[in-house]
């Protein structure tokens, strides 16, 4: 089985420590990567993808060491940015059959099979012959997709992939992933906690450049299964004597009300309701320090 390698994986722009001290190990199967903005997602992405050298660690391949040989990943790798770029003024159809060259699908008839198979699955089949220039931003990021599975790779990347796509559309692509998540590593990073726990039996919260835990979700949410309480405030200021006093999750106004989740093993008082569990919960649990410490595994 081919693994996936990360050690003690640093990147540094300037004074800003992007990626500190990062290590991970992933074999086949769906890894959910979640964390805010700035939390080094998309660069860990674009040094696993090659498109920019670690300045500390290592990442390796099916034991090759792809900073020195970045070929041996990049034959295998598809690959979806978060800013998937600039368009040229091709069709649809004749950009992804260019791609495909690219990418090495010499076989003209196998080549041509595989881009109409594609631009059906993401459901461009009908806008083939418009030029991707003119594309819609759903549209562009289904061509990305399209683009990403071309070549049958074995490592996929995709960085905020529903991004802009309608519900429709954005369930049509998971359940892509989810077929082909059996036999290839594929690392999803995304800012929908929902996407991870439907899809990923492995997960990880990034934070600061740090990998904070990494588990399975359904194993983060049970870490704190019943110690999850909610209750609604009418004021701001009676929701900051909350924060002031209480290991706070997460605060959401809804219709003119804040309702509060805090983290409690016990009834923090009078008003307070225990609430099921989320996967966003154990997130905010780690990502606003409330847990242990540390990186850490989950039992």
């Amino acid at each position: 089985m081919i693994m996936l390698e990360i050690r003690n994986l640093t990147k540094q722009f300037g004074d800003l420590k992007a990626l500190d001290d990062v290590s991970l190990s992933l074999g086949p199967g769906l890894f959910g990567l979640l964390g805010p903005n700035g939390a080094g997602k998309s660069t860990l992405m674009r040094t696993i993808a090659t498109l920019q050298e670690p300045s500390a660690g290592t990442i390796h391949y099916g034991g090759v060491d792809i900073t020195e040989d970045p070929d041996a990943i990049r034959s295998v790798l598809g690959y979806l940015p978060q800013d998937f770029g600039v368009y040229p003024r091709m069709s649809a159809l004749n950009l992804l059959d260019h791609i495909a060259v690219l990418k090495g699908l010499t076989d003209k008839a196998a080549r041509k099979e595989q881009v109409e198979t594609l631009l059906n699955m993401v459901n461009l089949w009908t806008h083939r012959t418009a030029s991707v220039a003119s594309y819609s931003g759903g549209m562009r990021q289904r061509f990305g997709v399209a683009q990403a599975l071309l070549g049958d790779p074995q490592l996929i990347i995709v960085d905020e992939p529903t991004a802009g796509l309608d519900p429709l559309e954005r369930q049509r692509f998971l359940d892509i992933l989810s077929r082909a998540g059996d036999d290839k590593i594929i690392i999803l990073s995304t800012h929908i906690i929902e996407d991870v726990r439907d899809l990923c039996t492995d997960m990880g919260v990034m934070g600061d450049g740090r990998l904070i835990v990494r588990g399975e979700p359904e194993t983060l949410v049970e870490e704190i299964d019943g110690r999850v309480w909610i209750r609604p405030f009418d004021t701001d200021e009676e929701v900051e004597r909350v924060k002031a006093t209480l290991p706070v999750l997460s605060t959401r106004r809804l219709r003119g009300t804040s309702f509060v989740a805090v983290l409690s093993d016990g009834s923090p008082g009078p008003g307070w309701e225990r609430r099921d569990t989320l996967l966003e919960d154990a997130y905010f649990a780690h990502l606003n320090g409330l847990m242990n410490e540390g990186v850490r595994r989950a039992a």
